[in-house]
């Protein structure tokens, strides 16, 4: 009886999430090895020359170079794309490869993007320094401001950009209003959603053009390796991001690629575990801090939007002390199961203080317009017993001060 693969349509298409997670994209090799294999190769052979020569011309199916095609990688990215419920997928050596990308492919000197204020360090530098060297207007918006997206357009605007929940202050975006207001203008939605992953939202059915991780975070999700992706229309794909991506180079690699598809694998039960998880250490730490975020708590300020779009409060929570960096690393310091690091979406819990690592290297005004304080806490809850992360945050906060 003839076993299937994932990369048919005619069966991948009937299988639910679960089964998509373990099986989706797979190809088996003539030894039909059950775990997908690595092939790391940079190149390929060809029977003859006029092999060669079409499959560069694109008339023949069959790979040419691993900067733009690797069987290993090519199985991660239907995987990907199939879970996302995209059309297309490509693989990035990082996460910060999928964000600019996604958006260098697209813009040109002349145009104009609009981004919310609240995104990784990083992204805002991308945003903030690196664009408009190239020519490229910027205008960063409240993004929990629906009307000042609206605002913000520009006849020569391409592209929005957004985060959601934002890193690190949980801040949540209307996705399905934003897409409205971008599409009325012509321009094309590009969604970070890497604080979620594709178990918790997926913007593509909210609307948006455009889905950018770092893989590097939830989907490989054990510290391990970098990666990222991008997901969107095949079209877009092919015609936009590959015709960019191809002379640039920010290709994954095949061993990457193979670490990050078996861990996509058990992508729906960590995260569903760790949002368990976070949801018990939130409500607890909701009576032991001055403030906390947590998109899963009704003393969220977004909280019903957050549920309208979210399937479950995430990964992540936020915490804010009166005692500035200080305090916070006294927090820090004081830990002895939770690790200080500036990873999240690990199977391990890790906390980090954002003004001092994530979000460094921006200016202490926009991290103050981001609602970054000094005494600003990031935790990323992972797949340990709640009840002893409780007990390491109620003896870290009482040595603290707290």
């Amino acid at each position: 009886m003839k076993r299937f693969t994932g990369q048919d349509p005619a069966h991948t298409s009937k299988w639910r999430p679960a089964t998509l997670a373990v099986r989706g994209g797979t190809a088996r090799s003539e030894f039909g090895e059950t775990s997908e294999a690595i092939f790391l190769t940079s190149g390929y052979a060809y029977d003859n020359a006029e092999e060669a020569a079409a499959r560069f011309r694109g008339e023949r199916p069959g790979m040419t170079y691993s900067r733009l095609q690797n069987p290993t990688v090519e199985m991660l990215e239907k995987r990907l794309a199939l879970i996302e419920g995209a059309e297309a997928a490509r693989a990035t050596a990082t996460g910060m490869a999928a964000m600019s990308a996604a958006l260098l492919c697209q813009l040109s000197a002349g145009d104009h993007l609009v981004a919310g204020r609240a995104l990784f360090g990083s992204c805002r530098v991308l945003v903030d320094t690196i664009l408009p060297r190239f020519g490229i207007e910027t205008t960063t918006v409240d993004g929990r401001d629906v009307d000042a997206w609206a605002k913000a357009r520009k006849p020569n605007t391409k592209a929005f950009f957004l985060e959601t929940p934002s890193n690190p202050g949980l801040e949540i975006c209307d996705i399905r209003a934003i897409s409205d207001i971008a599409h009325d203008a012509g321009a094309c939605v590009v969604v970070d959603n890497a604080f979620a992953s594709p178990i918790v939202q997926r913007p593509l059915d909210l609307g948006a053009d455009v889905v950018a991780y770092s893989a590097t975070k939830l989907m490989d999700g054990q510290g391990r390796v970098l990666a990222g992706a991008v997901l969107g229309r095949e079209q877009w794909i092919n015609d936009v991001y590959l015709a960019f991506t191809r002379h640039t180079g920010p290709n994954l690699s095949p061993f990457n690629a193979w670490v990050v598809l078996k861990s996509l694998e058990t992508l729906d039960l960590r995260v569903r575990r760790s949002c368990e998880n976070a949801l018990k250490v939130a409500t607890f730490l909701e009576a032991r801090v001055p403030r906390l975020l947590y998109p899963g708590l009704k003393s969220h300020p977004q909280h019903a939007l957050a549920m309208q779009q979210m399937a479950l409060g995430g990964t992540i929570i936020a915490l804010f002390l009166d005692g500035g960096r200080k305090q916070a690393h006294a927090l820090l310091d004081a830990l002895e199961l939770i690790d200080i690091s500036n990873n999240l979406g690990d199977s391990r819990t890790l906390m980090t203080h954002p003004a001092s690592t994530t979000h460094a290297s921006i200016s202490a005004d926009v991290r103050e317009s981001m609602g970054i304080t000094e005494g600003m806490l990031r935790l990323s809850i992972g797949l340990e017993d709640p009840a002893d992360l409780i007990d390491d945050l109620n003896r870290a906060l009482t040595r603290a001060g707290l």
